[in-house]
């Protein structure tokens, strides 16, 4: 039997053990090690920890607590049409994960700012501003610095931040458009709590070998610090940068270094480090999540296997997200995550943190509270109110040089539906010399149509010619489009003429005629509430019609459908009753608007709507 006296014995043990662990831990507490997070290790080569402030591999104090509701500034630069998708993406990320409001200030060139203001416009996101910076007024700033980075000028514009943006500004994040956000961005601000007096930059460590040397034979970095710091993420405290006369500091180092040095590699990293090498006190360390670098030649590993919550994601290389690492996939499917998610749905409010609605927002919440929710059809009124975020010119172009009778494209599509009509190759310029040859300059009212074709297979040799077209179409590979489903909406074009035609002929507008058309740019507009499938371009060359346009048949020209899966629009208008009837009662009052606004013109008009409802 155990004696009455054990368990007495273990408690006291038990007790004593207690009593050192606490004595251990308020000891520890000065430890250098101590507070490490979970797997952050420091990195071969780092440089001492007296010149770097709180590392990523040293003490991270507790996360600073932020006022609920703290402006938070953002500072970008980004010109051209890559750099614009790019911080669209990065910017979804932001808003994703934020719970601040957010101020960006985007240092842009004119193409980038053409389409970041239409997005943002149409965007209307609460509690977020924008403001921009003309590049090229930053361009003599930095002009007279070589560089052989693939950014060119743009990529050493960081550095003139600090003169830039406003004076009243204090602090601000930089960011590169090539990261991605995992977390809230509040917690990346909440860290200038850290900075002593004398620290004004916050950067994570570079996380490979460029600044320590001898990769190739000749290698010659710019100076750094150990391995030196990533400049794709900077906490800037501005108004002590100032003080310290920033200006002056960077640019007589650039100058020192560019007597032995040809020219920067890394752009303003380079420069950025070459300062911290003079001046270390400058810079606080951050952890090394906050910037997690993928590149071919990355040490990124030693930081991201072995915690758990990366922070940032940055595509640091040339090649973005082709780049050489074996987890690549996992770090691109985040980042796809985000570039196709659905802004609009970044809508949201941020409750608790009062702050004005844009505009527009403001507009649209009111005509929307006007709407009868128990009117059947309110979802189609719904849609005509909708704003939709808008991406223009999404993909780089060159302009062509101005031109007489030139001709655009207009197109509806989204990013889920790339456009299903194709016109020939040859039409752009038969266009421009069908418009001189009519003498349609001269302000005549003239609708030039556009025969349209259709194909179900979807592996077609696209005609080069007119010849062409008519042997794929006796060969039954091409049709008339919707031959086989609403014929009246294209009979006027009168196919079995266009066969023969060696000269443009006019036809006449008849019931449910909805052909494609190049009109000049003063024409009536489509009617906005025709949305979703049905009616909208009956409705247009209705009105056209109703302002006496005349509609001239081209011979030689032609656009293709190509087939693809039934929208969801077009399986209502098919299998809702409601829906027929809701675009029926759309009818309706297009044609009472018509009326009122070209009298007894529009009464020929009327027949339209005993007709049956067309399919576009």
């Amino acid at each position: 039997m155990m004696p009455r006296g054990r368990p007495r014995a273990l408690g006291a043990a038990a007790l004593l053990s207690l009593l050192l662990l606490l004595i251990g831990f308020f000891l520890f507490r000065g430890h250098p090690e101590y507070g490490r997070p979970h797997g952050v290790a420091a990195l071969e080569g780092d440089p001492p920890a007296d010149h770097r402030g709180h590392n990523s591999s040293d003490c991270v104090p507790p996360r600073p607590l932020l006022p609920k509701c703290e402006l938070l500034h953002v500072a970008i630069v980004c010109a051209g049409h890559n750099s614009s998708r790019e911080v669209v993406t990065l910017v979804k990320s932001m808003l994703f994960y934020r719970k601040n409001p957010l101020h960006l200030h985007l240092v842009t060139d004119a193409v980038a700012r053409n389409i970041l203001e239409t997005l943002f416009h149409t965007w209307m996101v609460p509690a977020i501003g924008v403001s921009f910076y003309d590049a090229d007024e930053l361009k003599t700033q930095i002009s007279w610095i070589p560089n052989k980075h693939y950014s060119g000028l743009y990529g050493l514009m960081k550095l003139v931040l600090p003169g830039a943006l406003p004076l009243d500004l204090a602090r601000v994040i930089v960011l590169d458009t090539d990261v991605t956000f995992t977390s809230d961005i509040a917690e990346l601000w909440a860290l200038f709590a850290n900075f002593s007096d004398k620290q004004v930059i916050g950067l994570v460590e570079n996380q490979s070998n460029w600044y320590l040397g001898n990769l190739w034979r000749n290698h010659r970095p710019w100076p750094a610090l150990g391995r030196g710091f990533n400049t794709g993420v900077i906490l800037l405290w501005l108004d002590r940068l100032r003080q310290a006369g920033w200006e002056q500091m960077w640019k007589l180092t650039a100058m020192r270094e560019l007597l032995t040095l040809p020219a920067t590699s890394l752009a303003d990293q380079d420069i950025f480090n070459a300062v911290i090498k003079e001046h270390p006190g400058l810079v606080q360390t951050l952890p090394c999540v906050w910037n997690v670098q993928l590149s071919d030649h990355t040490l990124a590993e030693r930081c991201y296997l072995e915690v758990s919550d990366l922070k940032v994601i940055h595509w640091n290389s040339p090649k973005k997200l082709r780049v050489k690492n074996k987890h690549a996939g996992s770090f691109r499917n985040l980042y796809l995550t985000f570039l196709e998610y659905d802004g609009n749905l970044l809508r949201r409010e941020l409750f608790g943190c009062p702050s004005p609605p844009p505009p527009e927002a403001e507009q649209l919440q009111q005509a929307l509270a006007q709407l009868d929710e128990q009117d059947p059809c309110s979802g189609f009124r719904q849609q005509q109110l909708s704003v939709h975020r808008v991406h223009i010119t999404f993909l780089p172009h060159e302009p062509p040089p101005p031109r007489p009778n030139d001709v655009t494209l207009v197109a509806q599509l989204s990013m889920d539906r790339d456009i299903d009509f194709l016109p020939a190759h040859s039409l752009y310029d038969y266009l421009r010399a069908s418009i001189e040859q009519l003498e349609l300059r001269s302000g005549r009212k003239v609708a030039l149509v556009v025969p349209a074709f259709e194909t179900l297979h979807y592996r077609f040799s696209f005609p080069s010619s007119k010849v062409d077209l008519l042997a794929l179409l006796d060969a039954g590979a091409l049709y008339t489009f919707r031959y086989h489903e609403w014929p009246q909406g294209h009979a006027p074009t009168d196919y079995a003429r266009w066969r023969e035609a060696q000269a443009p002929y006019r036809v006449q507008w008849a019931a449910d005629y909805e052909p494609y058309v190049v009109v000049p740019r003063d024409c009536p507009r489509y009617d906005p509430r025709f949305v979703g499938f049905g009616w909208n371009k009956v409705a247009h060359v209705m009105e056209l019609d109703a302002q006496e346009y005349e509609l001239l048949v081209l011979p030689e020209a032609f656009t293709i459908h190509l087939p693809h899966t039934p929208s969801l629009d077009i399986s209502r208008f098919r299998f809702s009753p409601t829906y027929r009837d809701c675009l029926q009662a759309l009818k309706d009052e297009f044609h009472q608007d018509l009326s009122r606004h070209y009298g007894a013109a529009a009464l020929k008009y009327l027949t339209a709507l005993q007709q049956p409802q067309s399919p576009t």
